[in-house]
């Protein structure tokens, strides 16, 4: 691992000098290509939700810097007037030096992102050691600011707790699979066990929650909730499918076709290496576009 780590730290040779393999998954490194993928997506009637990348900061400086990013990241949507929301990770914003500093930082954003035609944030989850930090702060932050919203992660086995409380407190939910390896002690290893729980905590969030966001590439989960939803009669205006930028494009058009409302995540910035690296490695057909792009460049 120590080699994959030099390989994606952000001042590798990797990182300066390939990123024309990630461009089908990450919009770019700067604000301006990032909104240009915006843009393009709106013109097919789909939302996105614009993810500034990076995590894992554990200097106080360097989540002040990507604080202020997020601050201008808003007034470049305000000002373009691109149909987009943001996403932030909490580690990003300090949460390994303090929960009480990251939540100085997160208030910040939210904020300004009040400005905006769309002034929602969601907080993104991360892996197991900081689930019960990073619900800590979304809820002291959801106490004085209703246009945050929290990911949850249908593979951990605590989830169906989490999305009781999010149900309870009103917040909006993004409900995902899950992409770390955690241990099975606390989380569903199979598909079948993960697709079954996905299903029945999204039942619970379309027939009693606040505008779900239901994020899966799995054509075999989007089948099964186009039937949920019809079965429950849950109104297309009361929640929305999520898919990230470059995966599944064509579903994401079908499913629009349909009536259905889609938002796509849509990453970007300098460190793009680890967030391209996942999404290889999370599918065989990531992996082949990859290579694609490698030899059509």
């Amino acid at each position: 691992m120590a080699l994959i780590d030099r390989l994606l730290a952000p001042d590798s040779t990797f990182q300066k000098n390939f990123f024309f393999l990630a461009k089908r998954f990450v919009a770019g490194e700067s604000i301006e290509s990032a909104i240009s993928a915006v843009r393009r997506l709106n013109d097919d009637g789909i939302t996105a939700t614009l993810d500034f990348l990076g995590e894992d900061v554990t200097e106080r400086e360097a989540a002040i810097t990507t604080r202020d990013a997020y601050i201008e990241m808003l007034d470049a949507i305000r000002i373009s007037g691109a149909k987009t929301n943001v996403s932030v990770k909490l580690t990003a914003m300090g949460l390994l030096v303090s929960e009480d500093f990251a939540l100085e930082n997160l208030t910040a954003i939210l904020d300004q992102a009040q400005r905006n035609a769309d002034p929602f944030v969601r907080i993104d989850m991360e892996g197991s050691p900081v689930t019960d930090a990073t619900l800590r702060v979304f809820e002291r932050a959801f106490a004085t600011h209703k246009n945050v919203g929290i990911v949850l992660q249908a593979y951990l086995k605590r989830t169906a707790a989490d999305v009781e409380r999010a149900i309870e407190l009103g917040a909006r939910v993004r409900l995902c699979k899950g992409a770390y390896n955690e241990p099975p002690e606390i989380a569903y290893k199979e598909m079948p066990e993960i697709r079954t729980n996905y299903l029945r905590l999204a039942r619970e969030l379309l027939t009693r929650g606040n505008y779900p966001a239901l994020a899966t590439h799995d054509r075999e989960l989007v089948d099964a909730l186009r039937e949920m939803v019809k079965t429950e009669a849950v109104p297309r205006d009361r929640f929305e499918f999520q898919m990230l930028y470059g995966c599944r494009p064509q579903l994401q058009r079908e499913l629009v076709a349909e009536g259905y409302r889609m938002r796509v995540y849509v990453p970007f910035g300098t460190h793009w290496a680890g967030y391209f690296y996942r999404r290889v490695m999370e599918r065989r057909e990531n992996a082949f576009f990859a290579l694609s792009s490698m030899f059509s460049k």
